[in-house]
């Protein structure tokens, strides 16, 4: 796996990993609270199995009181220290919750929007983007009806998959699975 890096823009220490180097370019934030390597196996495939350039980005260490938008300017903040453009942006949980605030806030800078679980939000779904939603079957934290009320809202540019069995840390116990749907769906072209 790829070292952890810290960027520190303002002053802001931001974790994150940047591994491969192919034309499909994706973004992932982790969900909060969880091990900074909980996106680490699916991430991992999507470089050397896929030949994506996938980009995690974690939180900072005094992230309790952060505001959402400046989450979203942390996030912003690496994909530029990155050089990252005409990316795919997701995140799992809250971290999709930011992807979703992301692209909602700057369309312009995202190809699509990749949710692995749906925190429920009263965030829209960016103009134009299509979405993404991977869920588990049985998760009790974020659950697969609000991928499904989401997708609701743009069912023409929204498709949903589900992980049959997976819990919320589905991207953990259930990697390949959910890299392979991310894959597929990504690498259509």
């Amino acid at each position: 796996m790829t070292d952890t890096q810290i960027f520190e823009p303002e002053g802001r220490a931001v974790p994150y990993v940047d591994e491969g180097d192919g034309p499909v370019k994706l973004v992932l934030v982790q969900e909060r609270g969880l091990a900074a390597d909980v996106l680490g196996v699916v991430a991992h495939y999507l470089a050397e199995e896929a030949g994506f350039h996938v980009l995690r980005i974690g939180y900072r260490a005094d992230d309790a009181d952060v505001a959402l938008e400046t989450r979203v300017g942390d996030v912003l903040a690496v994909i530029d220290h990155v050089g990252l453009q005409d990316t795919w942006v997701g995140g799992h949980g809250f971290g999709g919750t930011v992807a979703r605030a992301l692209a909602a806030a700057h369309h312009d800078r995202v190809n699509g929007l990749l949710l692995l679980g749906v925190e429920e939000s009263d965030i829209p779904v960016a103009p134009v983007i299509p979405v993404l939603i991977i869920q588990g079957s049985q998760d009790a934290l974020y659950a697969p009806a609000n991928g499904e009320r989401l997708q609701s809202t743009v069912p023409e540019r929204a498709s949903v998959k589900s992980i049959d069995g997976g819990d919320h840390l589905f991207p953990m116990t259930h990697p390949i699975e959910t890299a392979v749907n991310i894959e597929e769906y990504l690498d259509w072209d």
